[in-house]
Protein backbone atom coordinates (compact mmCIF):
# COMPACT_ATOMS: atom_id res chain seq x y z
CA UNK A 1 0.00 0.00 0.00
CA UNK A 2 1.43 3.39 -0.69
CA UNK A 3 2.42 5.94 1.46
CA UNK A 4 -0.90 8.30 0.20
CA UNK A 5 -2.79 5.34 0.64
CA UNK A 6 -2.33 5.08 4.34
CA UNK A 7 -2.32 8.65 4.93
CA UNK A 8 -6.26 8.88 3.59
CA UNK A 9 -7.59 4.97 4.37
CA UNK A 10 -10.18 6.63 6.21
CA UNK A 11 -11.44 8.43 3.09
CA UNK A 12 -11.03 5.32 0.87
CA UNK A 13 -14.68 4.64 1.68
CA UNK A 14 -16.09 7.80 -0.08
CA UNK A 15 -13.52 8.99 -2.49
CA UNK A 16 -14.40 8.06 -5.89
CA UNK A 17 -11.88 5.08 -8.14
CA UNK A 18 -9.34 5.52 -4.44
CA UNK A 19 -6.40 3.69 -5.97
CA UNK A 20 -6.69 6.72 -8.90
CA UNK A 21 -6.50 8.87 -6.26
CA UNK A 22 -3.59 8.22 -4.39
CA UNK A 23 -1.82 7.50 -7.51
CA UNK A 24 -2.55 11.06 -8.12
CA UNK A 25 -0.73 12.72 -5.53
CA UNK A 26 2.66 11.40 -6.85
CA UNK A 27 2.19 13.88 -10.01
CA UNK A 28 2.12 17.75 -9.43
CA UNK A 29 -0.98 19.45 -11.16
CA UNK A 30 -0.73 21.21 -14.45
CA UNK A 31 0.36 24.81 -13.67
CA UNK A 32 -3.04 26.71 -14.18
CA UNK A 33 -2.49 30.46 -14.98
CA UNK A 34 -5.46 32.82 -14.87
CA UNK A 35 -5.17 35.34 -17.19
CA UNK A 36 -5.81 39.45 -15.72
CA UNK A 37 -7.79 40.63 -18.73
CA UNK A 38 -8.16 43.87 -16.80
CA UNK A 39 -4.59 43.98 -18.22
CA UNK A 40 -4.59 41.71 -21.50
CA UNK A 41 -6.18 38.71 -23.13
CA UNK A 42 -6.05 35.26 -23.14
CA UNK A 43 -4.82 35.05 -26.87
CA UNK A 44 -1.58 37.46 -25.82
CA UNK A 45 -0.58 35.44 -22.69
CA UNK A 46 -0.65 31.93 -24.43
CA UNK A 47 1.49 33.79 -27.54
CA UNK A 48 3.80 34.65 -24.99
CA UNK A 49 4.34 31.51 -23.26
CA UNK A 50 4.00 29.64 -26.71
CA UNK A 51 6.91 31.84 -27.56
CA UNK A 52 8.88 30.19 -24.69
CA UNK A 53 8.49 26.79 -25.78
CA UNK A 54 5.70 26.05 -23.07
CA UNK A 55 2.21 24.12 -24.26
CA UNK A 56 -0.21 26.27 -23.67
CA UNK A 57 -4.46 24.91 -23.76
CA UNK A 58 -7.19 26.31 -22.82
CA UNK A 59 -9.08 25.32 -19.78
CA UNK A 60 -12.63 24.01 -19.51
CA UNK A 61 -13.78 25.90 -17.16
CA UNK A 62 -12.88 30.00 -18.09
CA UNK A 63 -11.72 31.50 -21.35
CA UNK A 64 -9.23 32.99 -19.13
CA UNK A 65 -7.89 29.95 -17.33
CA UNK A 66 -4.85 28.57 -19.51
CA UNK A 67 -2.79 25.06 -18.47
CA UNK A 68 0.47 24.88 -18.85
CA UNK A 69 2.57 22.21 -19.00
CA UNK A 70 5.69 21.49 -17.54
CA UNK A 71 5.73 25.25 -16.19
CA UNK A 72 7.22 25.23 -12.57
CA UNK A 73 8.32 28.61 -11.61
CA UNK A 74 5.85 30.98 -13.54
CA UNK A 75 6.47 33.69 -11.16
CA UNK A 76 9.47 34.26 -12.72
CA UNK A 77 8.31 34.90 -15.91
CA UNK A 78 7.84 38.40 -17.68
CA UNK A 79 4.15 38.26 -17.63
CA UNK A 80 3.81 37.27 -14.36
CA UNK A 81 5.84 40.57 -13.19
CA UNK A 82 3.93 42.59 -15.64
CA UNK A 83 0.83 41.84 -13.94
CA UNK A 84 -0.70 39.66 -17.32
CA UNK A 85 -1.45 36.30 -15.28
CA UNK A 86 -1.62 35.18 -11.67
CA UNK A 87 -1.01 31.14 -10.85
CA UNK A 88 -3.88 30.03 -9.34
CA UNK A 89 -4.88 26.06 -9.27
CA UNK A 90 -7.65 25.59 -11.37
CA UNK A 91 -10.18 24.57 -8.49
CA UNK A 92 -9.07 27.33 -6.87
CA UNK A 93 -10.21 28.87 -9.78
CA UNK A 94 -13.64 27.74 -9.31
CA UNK A 95 -14.66 29.44 -6.18
CA UNK A 96 -14.72 33.21 -7.78
CA UNK A 97 -16.69 31.42 -10.97
CA UNK A 98 -18.98 30.06 -8.41
CA UNK A 99 -19.69 33.19 -6.70
CA UNK A 100 -20.80 34.85 -10.05
CA UNK A 101 -19.81 38.73 -8.93
CA UNK A 102 -21.29 40.93 -10.77
CA UNK A 103 -20.28 44.81 -11.82
CA UNK A 104 -21.40 47.46 -9.52
CA UNK A 105 -22.12 45.19 -6.24
CA UNK A 106 -20.88 45.12 -2.94
CA UNK A 107 -18.87 41.60 -2.06
CA UNK A 108 -16.86 40.41 1.02
CA UNK A 109 -13.99 38.63 0.81
CA UNK A 110 -13.78 36.95 4.61
CA UNK A 111 -10.71 35.77 4.90
CA UNK A 112 -9.06 37.39 1.64
CA UNK A 113 -4.74 36.70 1.84
CA UNK A 114 -2.65 36.55 -0.26
CA UNK A 115 -5.42 37.27 -2.46
CA UNK A 116 -5.94 34.91 -5.38
CA UNK A 117 -9.79 35.00 -5.35
CA UNK A 118 -9.86 38.81 -4.32
CA UNK A 119 -8.05 39.80 -7.33
CA UNK A 120 -10.22 37.36 -9.52
CA UNK A 121 -13.47 38.57 -8.29
CA UNK A 122 -12.44 41.87 -8.91
CA UNK A 123 -11.49 40.64 -12.55
CA UNK A 124 -15.11 39.54 -12.83
CA UNK A 125 -16.40 42.59 -11.94
CA UNK A 126 -14.27 44.34 -14.51
CA UNK A 127 -12.50 46.58 -11.54
CA UNK A 128 -16.35 48.08 -11.05
CA UNK A 129 -18.27 48.12 -7.54
CA UNK A 130 -16.45 47.61 -4.23
CA UNK A 131 -14.90 44.82 -2.67
CA UNK A 132 -14.07 44.56 1.06
CA UNK A 133 -10.78 41.81 1.37
CA UNK A 134 -10.33 41.26 4.98
CA UNK A 135 -7.61 38.97 6.72
CA UNK A 136 -7.12 38.80 10.54
CA UNK A 137 -3.06 38.81 9.59
CA UNK A 138 -2.08 41.93 9.10
CA UNK A 139 1.20 40.87 7.36
CA UNK A 140 -0.99 38.60 5.24
CA UNK A 141 -2.70 41.37 3.84
CA UNK A 142 0.67 43.22 3.20
CA UNK A 143 1.01 40.34 0.32
CA UNK A 144 -2.45 40.48 -0.50
CA UNK A 145 -2.01 44.67 -1.44
CA UNK A 146 0.96 43.92 -3.10
CA UNK A 147 -0.99 41.51 -5.63
CA UNK A 148 -3.95 44.03 -6.08
CA UNK A 149 -1.56 46.48 -7.01
CA UNK A 150 0.54 44.62 -9.37
CA UNK A 151 -2.57 43.44 -10.98
CA UNK A 152 -4.11 46.58 -11.45
CA UNK A 153 -6.95 46.23 -9.07
CA UNK A 154 -8.65 49.38 -7.91
CA UNK A 155 -12.24 48.31 -6.54
CA UNK A 156 -10.48 46.45 -3.35
CA UNK A 157 -10.40 48.57 0.26
CA UNK A 158 -8.84 46.12 3.28
CA UNK A 159 -9.85 45.43 6.42
CA UNK A 160 -8.27 43.30 9.33
CA UNK A 161 -11.08 41.69 11.56
CA UNK A 162 -11.02 37.92 12.89
CA UNK A 163 -13.18 37.30 10.17
CA UNK A 164 -15.97 35.37 13.20
CA UNK A 165 -16.22 38.95 14.21
CA UNK A 166 -16.34 41.13 11.04
CA UNK A 167 -18.67 44.20 11.97
CA UNK A 168 -21.98 43.66 10.80
CA UNK A 169 -23.15 47.40 10.05
CA UNK A 170 -23.25 46.64 6.04
CA UNK A 171 -24.83 43.54 4.21
CA UNK A 172 -23.58 42.35 1.50
CA UNK A 173 -24.38 41.10 -1.79
CA UNK A 174 -22.20 38.03 -2.24
CA UNK A 175 -19.85 36.79 0.30
CA UNK A 176 -16.71 34.31 -0.01
CA UNK A 177 -15.94 32.77 2.96
CA UNK A 178 -12.42 30.67 1.65
CA UNK A 179 -11.74 29.50 5.20
CA UNK A 180 -8.28 28.29 6.70
CA UNK A 181 -8.40 24.53 6.68
CA UNK A 182 -6.12 21.45 6.93
CA UNK A 183 -4.93 22.06 3.50
CA UNK A 184 -4.88 18.34 2.29
CA UNK A 185 -6.07 18.92 -1.36
CA UNK A 186 -2.68 20.04 -1.37
CA UNK A 187 -0.90 17.69 0.09
CA UNK A 188 1.67 15.64 -2.31
CA UNK A 189 4.44 12.68 -2.06
CA UNK A 190 7.72 12.49 -3.97
CA UNK A 191 9.01 9.57 -6.29
CA UNK A 192 10.68 8.58 -2.58
CA UNK A 193 7.70 7.98 -0.96
CA UNK A 194 8.03 11.60 1.28
CA UNK A 195 5.26 14.04 2.08
CA UNK A 196 5.39 17.55 0.51
CA UNK A 197 3.36 20.39 0.49
CA UNK A 198 1.97 19.30 3.93
CA UNK A 199 -0.14 22.05 5.62
CA UNK A 200 0.00 22.74 9.26
CA UNK A 201 -3.09 23.37 10.72
CA UNK A 202 -3.94 24.96 14.64
CA UNK A 203 -6.68 25.23 16.88
CA UNK A 204 -9.68 23.60 16.07
CA UNK A 205 -10.49 24.30 12.57
CA UNK A 206 -14.08 23.01 12.72
CA UNK A 207 -14.78 25.45 15.25
CA UNK A 208 -13.81 28.17 13.57
CA UNK A 209 -14.96 27.29 9.95
CA UNK A 210 -18.23 26.93 11.20
CA UNK A 211 -18.22 30.78 12.85
CA UNK A 212 -16.93 31.78 9.71
CA UNK A 213 -19.29 30.39 7.90
CA UNK A 214 -22.42 31.48 10.11
CA UNK A 215 -20.57 35.32 10.70
CA UNK A 216 -20.35 35.16 6.90
CA UNK A 217 -24.14 34.30 6.36
CA UNK A 218 -25.19 37.21 8.30
CA UNK A 219 -23.49 39.74 6.15
CA UNK A 220 -25.92 38.85 3.47
CA UNK A 221 -28.70 40.67 1.94
CA UNK A 222 -31.59 38.67 2.07
CA UNK A 223 -31.12 36.48 -1.45
CA UNK A 224 -27.68 36.46 -1.07
CA UNK A 225 -24.90 34.49 -2.45
CA UNK A 226 -22.01 33.02 0.02
CA UNK A 227 -19.46 30.35 -1.75
CA UNK A 228 -17.95 28.32 1.07
CA UNK A 229 -14.72 27.01 0.03
CA UNK A 230 -12.08 24.89 1.82
CA UNK A 231 -8.88 22.66 -0.18
CA UNK A 232 -9.79 19.92 2.13
CA UNK A 233 -11.08 16.78 1.68
CA UNK A 234 -12.10 15.99 5.91
CA UNK A 235 -16.00 15.57 6.15
CA UNK A 236 -15.73 17.69 10.06
CA UNK A 237 -14.41 20.48 8.02
CA UNK A 238 -17.10 20.33 4.68
CA UNK A 239 -20.21 18.81 5.11
CA UNK A 240 -20.37 18.61 9.01
CA UNK A 241 -19.55 22.41 8.50
CA UNK A 242 -22.31 23.16 6.33
CA UNK A 243 -24.67 20.90 8.44
CA UNK A 244 -24.38 23.64 11.20
CA UNK A 245 -25.53 26.34 8.93
CA UNK A 246 -29.04 24.04 7.28
CA UNK A 247 -29.25 23.89 11.27
CA UNK A 248 -28.64 27.55 12.32
CA UNK A 249 -30.52 29.74 9.50
CA UNK A 250 -33.12 29.33 6.95
CA UNK A 251 -30.17 28.92 4.16
CA UNK A 252 -30.72 27.13 0.27
CA UNK A 253 -27.66 25.12 -1.29
CA UNK A 254 -27.80 25.96 -4.50
CA UNK A 255 -26.32 23.70 -7.95
CA UNK A 256 -23.12 25.05 -9.07
CA UNK A 257 -23.08 25.47 -12.87
CA UNK A 258 -19.91 24.56 -14.63
CA UNK A 259 -18.30 21.90 -16.30
CA UNK A 260 -15.70 20.35 -13.99
CA UNK A 261 -15.61 16.80 -13.17
CA UNK A 262 -16.66 16.48 -9.35
CA UNK A 263 -18.59 14.22 -6.52
CA UNK A 264 -21.04 15.54 -4.62
CA UNK A 265 -21.69 16.28 -1.23
CA UNK A 266 -21.53 13.26 1.20
CA UNK A 267 -24.93 11.96 2.70
CA UNK A 268 -23.10 10.15 5.50
CA UNK A 269 -19.80 9.95 7.18
CA UNK A 270 -19.05 7.84 10.57
CA UNK A 271 -21.85 8.63 13.06
CA UNK A 272 -22.78 11.65 10.90
CA UNK A 273 -26.07 11.60 8.68
CA UNK A 274 -26.24 15.08 6.82
CA UNK A 275 -28.95 17.20 5.30
CA UNK A 276 -30.14 15.79 2.20
CA UNK A 277 -30.19 19.21 0.67
CA UNK A 278 -25.33 19.22 1.39
CA UNK A 279 -25.72 16.64 -2.21
CA UNK A 280 -25.60 19.84 -3.91
CA UNK A 281 -22.27 21.06 -2.49
CA UNK A 282 -19.21 19.96 -4.89
CA UNK A 283 -16.10 17.61 -4.26
CA UNK A 284 -13.01 18.12 -6.41
CA UNK A 285 -10.37 15.68 -6.61
CA UNK A 286 -7.12 15.57 -8.41
CA UNK A 287 -7.44 12.56 -10.07
CA UNK A 288 -10.48 14.04 -11.88
CA UNK A 289 -9.65 17.67 -12.18
CA UNK A 290 -5.80 17.60 -12.08
CA UNK A 291 -6.04 20.63 -9.78
CA UNK A 292 -5.16 20.34 -6.16
CA UNK A 293 -8.77 19.13 -3.91
CA UNK A 294 -11.02 21.27 -2.44
CA UNK A 295 -14.87 21.35 -1.60
CA UNK A 296 -17.43 24.53 -2.20
CA UNK A 297 -20.90 25.06 -1.49
CA UNK A 298 -22.94 27.86 -3.00
CA UNK A 299 -25.52 29.29 -0.48
CA UNK A 300 -28.20 31.44 -0.51
CA UNK A 301 -29.41 33.67 2.03
CA UNK A 302 -32.97 32.67 2.56
CA UNK A 303 -35.00 30.12 1.03
CA UNK A 304 -35.17 29.10 -2.90
CA UNK A 305 -36.33 31.41 -5.24
CA UNK A 306 -39.70 30.80 -6.55
CA UNK A 307 -38.62 29.71 -10.33
CA UNK A 308 -35.91 27.31 -8.72
CA UNK A 309 -38.47 24.29 -8.25
CA UNK A 310 -35.33 22.28 -8.35
CA UNK A 311 -34.06 23.21 -5.15
CA UNK A 312 -35.21 21.11 -2.26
Amino acid sequence: MSNSAVWFADYAEFIPDFAAFCDSLYVEPTCCLRVNTLRTTPAIVADMLRQENYDVQPSPLSDDLLLVENLTHPGTLRGALMGYYYSQALTSALASLALDPQPGELICDLCAAPGSKTSHIAQLMQDQGLIVANDRHGKRLSMLEFNLKRLGITNTVTTCYPGQSFPLRHKFQRVLVDAPCSGEGNYRWDHKGRLRHRLRSSGNLPDVQRQLLLRGYDLLVPGGTLIYATCTYNPAENESVIQTLLEARPATIEPIAHNLPHASGLKTWKAHTYDERIQHCWRLYPHTSHSVGFFLARIRAGPPASDDPQLF
